[in-house]
């Protein structure tokens, strides 16, 4: 006898509810039309990847540039509306966005 089995017997004018599938948002960051920039620049000879034009909250973007630092495994920051990531990740960058579904634009070098 299962556990089904003996609760039937426990109580038998129960009737189970139908399961309703609960919808949990994995990003509810809000999307944008225009393009986020991803470009370069070197920085006292070293390279760093920065991005700007996300027209959302600040907080989300901050929530943007946490992930990104935390999948690339690289430091970086959060200044004046702009998340500056240390190292040239353009290219992973770009395809960590569009997989998020962001429009991404590259610009520079």
């Amino acid at each position: 006898m299962d556990l089904q089995d003996q609760l039937k017997h426990l109580f038998p004018d129960h009737k189970p509810e139908p399961e309703t599938e609960t919808a949990t948002p994995e990003d509810d960051i809000w999307m944008q039309d225009d393009p986020i920039i991803c470009k370069y620049e070197k920085r006292k000879g070293k390279p760093i990847t920065i991005l700007e034009g996300y027209t959302g909250a600040t907080e989300d973007f901050k929530l943007l540039a946490k992930e990104l630092k935390t999948k690339l495994s690289v430091g970086g920051s959060f200044k004046d509306d702009k998340i500056i990531i240390q190292g040239d990740y353009r290219d992973k960058i770009m395809q960590i966005l569009k997989e998020k579904g962001f429009a991404v634009k590259r610009v520079g070098g």
